[in-house]
């Protein structure tokens, strides 16, 4: 049985009443039904007038068109419900929920109201937990208003607890003194004021002053030179962490990240709270200390991580100022070597915490992280705390659209040349970033049950949206932190299998249970999918899908078809039905 695509297009695909088309154009052909599906079908088609098809998507549509994520910070400017709801509008992909303020039960609050934004606009939402880390500080003064210390004066820091004056304050910190050496540089005050060591003791460092400042209260310290023999997890962190496991967060950002045996710390931690078989957060390690490039420490923590932030807060007091922005170009580069989510973080649109409007080098600098190749960049204070939180999120997304519209763009993305994998997987996604970009595809459907396959995707930067179809909302949500990639969760049996959305299931083993091989069905909810998010708009519209048969099998990519966004059984504007 014949039907034209703009009827199948129009019916076939049941999109919900927030979709509409325009009438469509029938076959007068016999026609017997075979399930309620067909007759649907059958009865849409035939009381339609004869126009042609034209799809049209919720304005909401338009906030996943861009490549580059985004990564908002909530706090005090950004806790309501309404105002989060704004924010994901604007172009929130990802929210940060920052652990150094406020209590564990605001950030449980938070994320109870991500979530019901979430299901409301049928689109997952990442959640980033971060935990605060060390804090290395100096104790206190006799005077309240603190010192005046002059350039090339002695001062000394050790651990005696009496109030600090001109001379002399605590630092109770025995790890920095220890690991301490003379001609290595102490920072006060995020650098405000520079220390060098001249004389080391058990309990004391006598330092001369290079850069004078004034010093006072509990002022942090940073120690740029040394690697100290401390856990990245405080008291405080292991708790938060235990918390964050289960609340249920997304991604958990590690903060003081000095060596890779640091992520294997916090992976033990998580391996040991979880059971077998349940959803485990992804690791994302904040990039902030120049131990981190000694040797070959960046390749080996990229490996280890499921993801890292060029935390150029620290790293920017740590390293001289000239240094960072090939830092974060040099980290930004093995990512994308290595296939990880990279985000740039820090100050981005600063001025905008009491601003409407950035000043022009940080526009500057934004584009520059996305012409760098980002999966993301982020807001911390501006969103959090600022004036301006709706303003800010949203010129970030007017300048990752007028980036990504820029040929220069795309020209940088393909200058890395990545060689692919000897694998099936890589196969497949070579195969279907080179026809998308042949036949001029709106998009790469990608059927994932772990999200691998789908990085992989992302990491050949493809020149069309990539719709990742998960049956894991879990899996859904840390995709959001991939270039280009926008994760759709089916309905039960729309995998090609029917399971339980609440069940948990082990991403290791196949998954058998109902299983069905039923491809038509996947491949018409990929066009669904598509559908709903506003990548096409016509029956004609091309989609690459790739997928791996038997469905339900962790790894398997053997699959790769071009399917019209009328569905499996339609081609050049006609469909059939048997």
């Amino acid at each position: 049985m014949k039907f034209t695509a703009s009827a199948i297009f129009a019916a076939f695909l049941c999109v919900p009443s927030t979709y509409s088309f325009a009438p469509v154009t029938r076959v007068s052909q016999p026609f017997q039904a075979q399930d309620s599906t067909l007759s649907q079908l059958h009865v849409a088609a035939v009381s339609a007038p004869a126009e042609p098809a034209v799809a049209t998507v919720p304005k909401v549509a338009q906030r996943w068109r861009k490549s580059t994520k985004q990564l908002v910070t909530l706090g005090p400017a950004s806790s309501t419900s309404e105002m989060i709801e704004t924010l994901f509008l604007a172009g929130a992909d990802v929210f940060r929920l920052n652990f150094s303020h406020g209590s564990q039960e605001q950030k449980k609050e938070l994320l109870m109201t991500i979530r019901e934004i979430e299901r409301k606009y049928s689109h997952p939402i990442g959640i980033l937990g971060d935990l605060q880390g060390p804090k290395l500080r100096v104790g206190e003064f006799s005077s309240p208003n603190g010192e005046y210390l002059e350039k090339g004066q002695e001062f000394t820091l050790d651990l005696d607890s009496a109030m600090g004056d001109n001379t002399r304050v605590q630092l109770p910190h025995p790890e920095i003194i220890k690991a301490s050496e003379v001609g290595h540089t102490l920072m006060v005050d995020d650098g405000k004021v520079r220390l060098t060591v001249t004389e080391t003791g058990e309990d004391y460092l006598k330092c001369q002053v290079e850069v004078s400042g004034k010093i006072s209260n509990r002022k942090g310290v940073n120690t740029p030179d040394s690697i100290l023999k401390i856990s990245p997890l405080t008291p405080k962190d292991r708790s938060d962490l235990d918390y964050m496991l289960e609340i249920g967060v997304d991604w958990v950002a590690l903060s003081f990240v000095q060596k890779p045996g640091d992520i294997e710390e916090i992976r033990e931690i998580i391996d040991s709270k979880t059971e077998e078989g349940d959803f485990k957060p992804c690791v994302m390690a904040k990039i902030e200390k120049p131990s981190c490039f000694d040797d070959d420490n960046l390749e080996r923590l990229v490996d280890l991580c499921d993801g890292i932030m060029v935390a150029r807060g620290d790293l920017g007091v740590e390293c001289a100022p000239e240094d960072v922005p090939i830092l974060q170009k040099t980290i930004i580069d093995e990512c994308r070597k290595q296939g990880k989510p990279v985000v740039v973080a820090t100050q981005m649109l600063e001025s905008m915490i009491e601003s409407p409007t950035p000043t022009r080098a940080e526009a500057s600098d934004v584009a520059t992280a996305i012409y760098d190749g980002a999966d993301a960049i982020m807001l911390s204070a501006e969103s959090a705390a600022g004036d301006y939180p709706e303003e800010s999120v949203t010129m970030q997304q007017r300048i990752i659209n007028r980036v990504e519209g820029d040929p220069h763009y795309r020209q940088y993305l393909d200058s890395i040349i990545d060689q692919p994998r000897k694998t099936p997987t890589d196969a497949m996604i070579v195969a279907a970033r080179q026809i998308s970009k042949t036949i001029d595809a709106k998009g790469i459907v990608t059927f994932s049950l772990s999200g691998s396959t789908v990085r992989r995707a992302s990491q050949k930067r493809p020149p069309v949206p990539i719709m990742a179809l998960c049956p894991f909302k879990e899996t859904a949500r840390q995709l959001t932190m991939s270039w280009g990639v926008y994760p759709d969760l089916p309905n039960a049996a729309s995998y090609g299998y029917v399971v339980d959305e609440e069940e948990v299931l082990d991403y290791d083993e196949a998954i058998v249970e109902r299983a069905t091989d039923d491809l038509d069905l996947v491949l018409r909810n990929a066009c669904r999918a598509a559908l709903k998010k506003g990548l096409v708009a016509d029956p004609d519209d091309l989609l690459v899908v790739t997928a791996g048969l038997p469905f339900g099998t962790p790894g398997a990519a053997n699959l790769i078809r071009v399917v019209p966004a009328a569905g499996p059984t339609c081609w050049d504007g006609t469909c059939r039905v048997d």
